[in-house]
């Protein structure tokens, strides 16, 4: 069975994308900690991050670089925090969070619940800014 990942990856279902190359794929988190929280993702489906080829796990970091210099400039915050925790979906992926301190990485906290038009706005603003 395909994760959601894949689903939106293959356009099955909806999914605010930042930015794609023919190896990964970075789009909004529909439950973010912060505004501009996104997920970076590799196309192939593979369900632990550490189980990517040596050469995949070097390069989705290099294109999560890309991705967090454009939240960072479109969204308000100190840093773009780096997680990667893997239990949520059976897809590895890397998340992408604007912080102002540590805080503002801790999954256990309330997730916002934006609108699609609202995601789709922040979307917009991180692809201009790549």
């Amino acid at each position: 069975m395909s994760s959601i990942f894949s689903k939106i990856i293959n356009g099955e279902i909806p999914g605010h994308v930042v930015a794609e190359n023919e190896k990964f794929v970075a789009f909004l988190d529909i439950m973010p900690l912060k505004e501009g929280h996104t997920l970076v993702v590799p196309k192939k489906e593979t369900d632990y991050i550490f189980d990517l080829s040596d050469n995949d796990l070097s390069e989705i970091l290099v294109f999560a670089k890309r991705v967090a210099a454009a939240i960072r400039k479109t969204c308000s915050c100190k840093r773009v925090g780096i997680s990667v925790i893997g239990l949520e979906v059976p897809h590895a992926h890397v998340h992408l969070v604007p912080i102002d301190s540590a805080d503002d990485l801790n999954f256990t906290r309330p997730k916002l619940k934006p609108s699609s038009e609202q995601l789709a706005e922040v979307a917009k603003k991180i692809r201009a800014a790549l």
